[in-house]
C-alpha cells in the first residue's frame, strides 16, 4: 500500500521543497542530514526561493539546489513562463523517485503531480481536495500540539519510515571559505578577535519582535562596563539600520558595528566566532543554533516552543503574560508588543550570566 513506509533502497533521487522565509528554510536542514544518514546512496536536491538559497547552499547532504526567483514576476507573462518552464525542465530531468514538500504551498502539490515520483509526501491539513490527492503520503499536523518546527519537518520523514536519531536533528549552515576570509578581514579592521566578543543582533525583519532601543542600549552599556567586547549586527534594510543608529546614539560608550555590512554567510561566520549571541526571534537566532553558539533570545508574541534555539546552550527571556504567544503583529495588530517592552534589563543580564557561566 502507498501509505506504508517506503523502501529507501529503491530511491535514487529525492527533492525537498520549502518555499518560505530564511529562517523557515534553515530549519529544514536536518531533513537533508537525516535522510542522507538513512540512505547514503541517495541524491537529495532542494527547491527554495532564490533569496533564501544561502540557508542551504554548501549543505553536505544536498546534491543540487534549485531556486525560484520571485523577481520572475517582473519579466512579464512570457518571461515568467520561460523561467518557470526552465525550472520545471531541470527538475524533470532529475527523475525524482521521492518528492517531499514541507509547506501547504500549492506549487508543491503541482510539482508532485507533474514530476510523477513513485512516492510523494506533503503535510496533512485543511488545504483542499487537490492538495490532499497530490501525495502518496501525508504527515499529520495536530492543531494545538506545540512542538518545535524542526520536529514537525522531521515528521515528513517519520511518515515514510525514517526515524532520525537525536544527533541527526541538528541544524546545518556552512559559511564557506570565502565568507570566513572576508569576515576575518572585517573583524581585524575593528580590532576584534574570534572567540572574544559578544554579538548582539537587536533587530528583526518584523519590528514587533524587537526589544525597545533604550533597553537594548542599556544592555550593551552594561556589558561594556564589565569589559565585554560587543559587536552589533543587523540586516542592510533601512528600518533595521535606523534602529541600530538609535541604539548607538543612546550608548554611553561606542561599540564595534558590522550592521548592514555582512552577507548571510558572513553573518553565520561572525556568529560562529562569537562567545555569545544575544538577539530576538529572528533568522540570526536560528543561525546561532546552527553554529552551536550559546545564545540569549528575547521572545514576545511568537512561540519559543515552536521557534526557540535548538540543541545549543541558551536562555529564553519572555514575560509570563497570559496572552503570549499570540502570533500577532504586536498588540491588537499595532506593531508594538507590550510583552517584549515589559522585559526588564535585569532579567536579560541574569540570562547572559547564566549562559556564560554554563559555557566557560
Amino acid at each position: 500500500m502507498l501509505n506504508d513506509p517506503i523502501a529507501l533502497s529503491d530511491v535514487r533521487r529525492a527533492l525537498v521543497i520549502k518555499l518560505r522565509h530564511h529562517g523557515d528554510v534553515l530549519l529544514t536542514s536536518p531533513v537533508f542530514s537525516a535522510l542522507q544518514a538513512a540512505a547514503p546512496q541517495l541524491e537529495i536536491d532542494a527547491l527554495v526561493y532564490h533569496d533564501t538559497r544561502e540557508m542551504l547552499s554548501l549543505h553536505p547532504a544536498i546534491s543540487e539546489l534549485h531556486t525560484i526567483d520571485r523577481g520572475w514576476k517582473k519579466l512579464g507573462l512570457l518571461g515568467q513562463l520561460r523561467a518557470e518552464w526552465g525550472l520545471f525542465s531541470r527538475l524533470k530531468a532529475r527523475r525524482y523517485d521521492l518528492v517531499i514538500t514541507l509547506t501547504e504551498h500549492n506549487r508543491g502539490a503541482w510539482l508532485s503531480r507533474w514530476l510523477k515520483p513513485r512516492w510523494s509526501v506533503g503535510p496533512s491539513g485543511p488545504y483542499g481536495r487537490f492538495f490532499k490527492k497530490s501525495f502518496s503520503h501525508r504527515y499529520l499536523q495536530v492543531p494545538g500540539n506545540r512542538r518545535h518546527t524542526i520536529e514537525i519537518h522531521l515528521d515528513a520523514l517519520r511518515r515514510i519510515g525514517v526515524y532520525p536519531a537525536a544527533e541527526q536533528r541538528g541544524l546545518t549552515l556552512v559559511p564557506g571559505a570565502n565568507a570566513e576570509a572576508t569576515l576575518a578581514a572585517k573583524l581585524a579592521e575593528r580590532g576584534l578577535q574570534p572567540g572574544r566578543y559578544i554579538l548582539v543582533h537587536p533587530t528583526s525583519r518584523w519590528s514587533f519582535k524587537s526589544w525597545p532601543e533604550e533597553k537594548m542600549a542599556a544592555l550593551i552599556d552594561a556589558l561594556s562596563a564589565r569589559g565585554e567586547q560587543v559587536v552589533l549586527s543587523a540586516a542592510p534594510s533601512g528600518e533595521e539600520l535606523a534602529m541600530v543608529a538609535e541604539i548607538e546614539k543612546r550608548l554611553a560608550r561606542p561599540v564595534a558595528s558590522l550592521a548592514g555590512l555582512l552577507s548571510l554567510k558572513e553573518l553565520a561566520a561572525a556568529i560562529d566566532h562569537a562567545r555569545l549571541y544575544i538577539g530576538v526571534d529572528s533568522v540570526p537566532m536560528h543561525i546561532a543554533s546552527a553554529m552551536k553558539t550559546p545564545c540569549v533570545a528575547l521572545f514576545g508574541p511568537s512561540g519559543d516552543i515552536e521557534w526557540g534555539p535548538w540543541q545549543v546552550p541558551h536562555r529564553i527571556v519572555s514575560e509570563p503574560v497570559p496572552c503570549r504567544p499570540c502570533g500577532n503583529a504586536g498588540c491588537g495588530g499595532g506593531w508594538q508588543s507590550e510583552c517584549l517592552q515589559r522585559i526588564p534589563l535585569e532579567r536579560v543580564l541574569v540570562a547572559v550570566d547564566a549562559v556564560l557561566k554554563e559555557t566557560q
